[in-house]
């Protein structure tokens, strides 16, 4: 396993790291001691940043995860959680909730502390009430020493971006911006180094997009972008490759950004994943599923409220 810089946070990073939302059956049924040698089998193979929210699996995530991590040496992994979000339509950032939803969250994971919190989705609500409420409470909590470094997560690119130009950050979660369908997220890179940023990528499959026979029927992205993603994956079944392999290789192989966030509740799966990370990156098969991809690249769906859809400034110049 690789390791990289997480901004100035002076963490070492794994770069594949763990989410943990498949803990919570969000994909599907799962069992929870199958769940826990999954956690396992990932902080063996080297992973050493796990991520969860409450949100997921409405606190099962973090309450199996807590189940696991008990069992490991807190120094053998970073812990990432998040708040503000607690259901599909379900947000409160008011500084008050955030700092009752860590004191939970800790005890759902039976930890002390911290590694990382994040704002979790912080789109979908007014960014002054996020602003007037919640970033408050975020210096609270690294004072108290329950957080260690804080930041937000979200899916429009515009997000981090605006809070950034509010307050300073020690790291931020993006997921689905850097993909074999979607790199915008480099846009955005030189604005995180610029104010020494770390950067959590994180769903490398574009939320299953890549690497399944078909869409999930929930996924939120067009017709169109299906599509091109189906007929990525075709080919590679037709060729006898895998699309998943390519797509996880691809989104830990950019030097720049420190980690990729995967997950499953399959041990399996997990040692298959970082197993991956030391076969080379087929460039050949790179390079055709990119031309099938060509017509959706960069692509993606609409997430939160209108203020947050406004395009990116590139570059970061604020």
């Amino acid at each position: 396993m690789k390791y990289r810089k997480l901004g100035q946070t002076g963490l070492d990073v794994s770069i594949l790291s763990f989410g943990a939302s498949s803990l919570g059956s969000v994909f599907g049924a799962t069992d929870d001691a199958q769940s826990i040698r999954t956690v396992h089998a990932a902080v063996d193979g080297g992973i050493n940043l796990i991520d969860v929210s409450p949100y997921y699996g409405l606190t099962k995530a973090e309450t199996v995860l807590g189940k696991a991590i008990r069992q490991i040496s807190r120094d053998r992994f970073l812990l990432s959680s998040k708040a503000g979000r607690y259901g599909v339509e379900h947000f409160d950032f008011s500084a008050r909730r955030i700092v009752e939803s860590v004191d939970e969250s800790l005890q759902r994971l039976q930890t002390d502390y911290l590694d990382m919190l994040f704002l979790h989705d912080i789109e979908f609500v007014p960014f002054a009430e996020v602003a007037e409420g919640a970033f408050h409470a975020l210096e609270q909590l690294k004072r108290s020493g329950k957080i260690r470094f804080y930041g937000v997560s979200g899916l429009p690119l515009p997000v981090f971006e605006k809070a950034l130009h509010h307050t300073a950050l020690d790291v931020v979660l993006s997921y689905c911006h850097y993909s074999l369908n979607d790199t915008t997220l480099l846009d955005l890179l030189p604005l995180l180094e610029k104010q020494g940023v770390g950067l959590v990528n994180a769903s490398p499959l574009s939320m299953g997009l890549l690497g399944s026979k078909h869409a999930p029927d929930w996924h939120p992205a067009s017709a169109e972008i299906k599509a091109a993603c189906q007929a990525a994956n075709d080919f590679c079944e037709r060729n006898g490759v895998s699309l998943a392999k390519l797509a996880i290789q691809f989104s830990v192989a950019n030097e720049r950004i420190p980690t990729t966030l995967v997950s499953t509740a399959n041990p399996d799966n997990i040692v298959k994943n970082i197993d991956w990370l030391e076969e080379p990156l087929d460039d050949t098969l790179l390079a055709e599923v990119l031309a099938i991809l060509a017509p959706i690249r960069h692509a993606t769906w609409e997430s939160g409220l209108p203020e947050y859809q406004k395009p990116l400034e590139l570059g970061g110049a604020l």
